[in-house]
């Protein structure tokens, strides 16, 4: 059985310091926020797209739930070189395009900014280092507050976008009980970042491969698990939707198959625990992370106020976990294979 050493990496020490930084982001920028939110009131876009890549764009996808689910509003995803290679003669004008970035370098986030911008959409950067060229190209930019990250895992800056979407999206509806339930994430945080997921470790150190499994709101958290379990412990991982995985994945299903699935409260809780019961009778090895009032559950996911910031904090587990089993499969998780903390594609 897994026991936490004394680790050492900068991947962890990140991830435990984001209930730190988070408090610091709340309390900035709100004015700008309230203030970019009354703006979308009073003259609502004609269309939404946001523009990231990696971590960043996962968190793009919750920004997007939240938009989408909250106020009503159809949001996309910008495909990957459309503007930046292909120079697709996109409509811009009235459109609003949201960015989110650590960095603020790559060519294929800021170009495609500038283009929205120069074509008469709103545009909006949720970025880390506010001085960077996607700082500069957009009109509205709005700073994470996440403070220097090291590791080339991005945890705390991930988390801090998670909670930037949030307020965007808390302010543009100007929802008072959810903004309140956004400022007690310090203390969820906290208590997130001791949970024990020790059995996940267990399960999975001796694993070549995994599914990590997510449903509604909840799919943004197994894409960035899934890619966390990629980049800093060399899992083959693959992130599906609860409501596709009876599709093709089905078939890679067989008897010890690891699948880590996030039964987050709300609407598809139900079918995500019974997926885990259908999954466990085909024989998989599955890992159900669920709120401690799901009996069925094999890890404790954390909770936040309201359900909606529930993946803030899960994520915040799910971190601490995947840095405890990044070293119990001999890894640097601050140094995966072939990477570098800044990525510039175009």
């Amino acid at each position: 059985m897994w026991k936490e050493k004394r680790l050492t990496s900068l991947m962890l020490k990140e991830a435990r310091s984001a209930a730190d930084y988070v408090a610091v982001q709340l309390t900035r920028e709100r004015e700008r926020y309230a203030e970019l939110g009354s703006k979308l009131r009073a003259a609502p876009p004609a269309g939404i797209v946001t523009v990231a890549r990696g971590s960043s764009d996962h968190a793009a996808s919750y920004c997007a739930y939240l938009t989408m689910a909250r106020l009503g509003h159809i949001v996309a995803s910008l495909p990957m070189s459309l503007v930046t290679l292909n120079r697709a003669p996109l409509i811009a004008r009235n459109a609003l395009a949201i960015a989110i970035s650590q960095s603020g370098q790559s060519p294929d986030v800021v170009e495609p900014i500038r283009y929205f911008r120069e074509g008469g959409a709103t545009t909006v950067a949720l970025v880390n280092h506010a001085d960077s060229p996607l700082g500069q190209a957009a009109e509205w930019t709005i700073p994470l507050h996440a403070g220097v990250e090291s590791s080339v895992a991005a945890t705390k800056s991930f988390i801090a976008s998670l909670v930037a979407g949030a307020l965007f999206a808390g302010h543009w509806q100007n929802d008072d009980a959810f903004l309140q339930a956004i400022d007690s994430l310090p203390e969820a945080l906290r208590t997130a970042a001791d949970a024990n997921w020790s059995a996940a470790v267990d399960a999975l150190a001796p694993a070549d491969r995994i599914m990590v499994v997510g449903r509604g709101i909840g799919f943004p958290l197994a894409l960035e698990s899934a890619l966390k379990c990629k980049e800093t412990c060399a899992i083959q991982a693959e992130a599906f939707s609860g409501a596709e995985i009876k599709h093709g994945p089905m078939a890679l299903i067989d008897d010890g198959y690891p699948l880590l699935m996030f039964a987050t409260r709300g609407p598809t809780q139900a079918s995500m625990v019974q997926l885990a019961d259908e999954m466990r009778h085909r024989g998989a090895t599955v890992l159900l992370a669920a709120p401690e009032d799901i009996p069925q559950r094999d890890l404790t996911l954390p909770v936040a106020a309201t359900p909606d910031l529930d993946p803030i904090v899960a994520i915040q587990a799910f971190y601490v976990m995947a840095a405890q089993l990044s070293a119990a499969r001999g890894m640097d998780a601050d140094r995966p294979r072939h990477l570098n903390k800044v990525t510039k594609t175009n």
